[in-house]
């Protein structure tokens, strides 16, 4: 991120800290080349080699405690106004800033729920514990999930144009697709194409290469999150894939379905087209249904239940995330009240937050039909970032 936007994102986390009324935000972190913290980038800008602390205030005030040798490097970036460097240990200096500001709530990174606001290690965890020791602080820590989750889902403008670029580009990408799609091409022969056309371009991947993109074609395919098999593409297939680039550090994730027309086919079959059509309605219900302030899973709740009263099996996962600087991104998730999901679902929507939306339904002797959109949530309702697709994509 560039300094601007880190320090955008900084006063934004003022504002949270003030309305959450926790007094300061500490990420403690070590060797950040190895284990990265997932908010070192959007808050700070660096990396960090020795135990360091990046501390930000709810009055504004913002300290870097750092190994000395990275002192310099610190005032380079320019996103802290208060560094100190320390030689043998940061237990002096920590303490000192602790005491300056004299905290009663001090959000650390760590999370039951949230890999986003877990980036303290067990052992880093023990470590500062041992700094805190006979100190009144070591009472007064508390997860900073909360400040992580409003902080990433909170879109600012500047973000939401980068992922309108990043969303637009991908649709050119799958446009790209329709036209090379043909009987008797395979899963990963799909997959190449979109990554060199991608690699062409210059983006990066949303996820992992491995299964970015993800490509199905007919009945009895892998689940999702496979990577692209030697499958071949047959006529009568339902076809989908599951892509999204990096761009400018900030992720697209899309889905599109296709069907291979028959010999002597001009449109699908009426199971296909029940299938293709019930999802696209089951968006349309959940987009009217999400507004902040409503909690997550109610917004699953109304495609899952839709999709089941039209005779389908409902989906093994949730029904979108968020997405912002990592495909899967922010705190609340549009997802069923199951306990693998923890209090993800609970939470409450609010405008800023930009989100997938992507049931699926298996059309039996087919394929899968998925659509996967992503909307922004406004101040009364949500708004489309990806224009959806309403009619399935045919290949002759």
């Amino acid at each position: 991120m560039s300094k601007q936007m880190v320090l955008e994102k900084i006063s934004q986390a003022v504002d949270i800290l003030k309305e959450q009324n926790v007094d300061m935000w500490m990420t403690f972190v070590r060797e950040t080349g190895n284990i990265k913290d997932p908010m070192m980038e959007m808050i700070v800008g660096t990396n960090a080699t020795w135990e360091s602390a990046f501390i930000i205030t709810k009055d504004g005030s913002t300290e870097a405690i750092i190994g000395s040798l990275e002192v310099a490097n610190m005032k380079t970036i320019g996103t802290y106004q208060n560094i100190r460097g320390y030689l043998k240990s940061v237990h002096d200096d920590l303490l000192q800033v602790l005491n300056k500001y004299k905290p009663q709530k001090i959000a650390v990174n760590y999370s039951q729920n949230s890999s986003l606001a877990d980036g303290l290690t067990h052992g880093m965890y023990l470590q500062l514990m041992k700094y805190l020791k006979g100190t009144p602080y070591a009472d007064r820590l508390i997860s900073s999930e909360n400040i992580v989750a409003a902080l990433r889902g909170r879109k600012s403008p500047a973000e939401l144009e980068i992922m309108k670029e990043a969303i637009k580009e991908t649709l050119l990408i799958f446009d790209k697709v329709t036209e090379f799609l043909r009987p008797g091409v395979s899963e990963q022969e799909v997959a190449e194409y979109v990554k060199n056309i991608t690699r062409e371009k210059g983006f990066g991947f949303a996820w992992e290469e491995e299964y970015c993109p993800s490509v199905f074609t007919g009945p009895d395919t892998a689940g999702a999150h496979s990577g692209p098999t030697d499958r071949k593409v047959q006529r009568g297939h339902v076809i989908n894939m599951d892509f999204g680039i990096n761009y400018k550090g900030y992720c697209s994730d899309l889905q599109r379905t296709w069907y291979v027309l028959r010999e002597g086919e001009s449109k699908p079959p009426y199971e296909v087209m029940h299938g293709f059509n019930t999802i696209v309605k089951s968006i349309e219900l959940a987009a009217e249904a999400i507004k902040p302030g409503k909690q997550a899973f109610e917004i699953d709740d109304v495609a899952r239940s839709y999709i089941v009263k039209n005779g389908y099996n409902e989906y093994p996962h949730g029904l979108g995330h968020q997405v912002g600087r990592a495909a899967h991104d922010g705190g609340a998730l549009l997802a069923p009240k199951w306990e693998r999901y923890g209090n993800l679902p609970y939470m409450r929507l609010e405008e800023g937050q930009v989100f997938t939306i992507e049931p699926r339904l298996t059309i039996e002797n087919y394929g899968i039909a998925t659509i996967e959109e992503e909307v922004v949530i406004t101040k009364d309702g949500c708004e489309f970032l990806s224009p959806p697709q309403k009619e399935i994509y045919l290949i002759k």
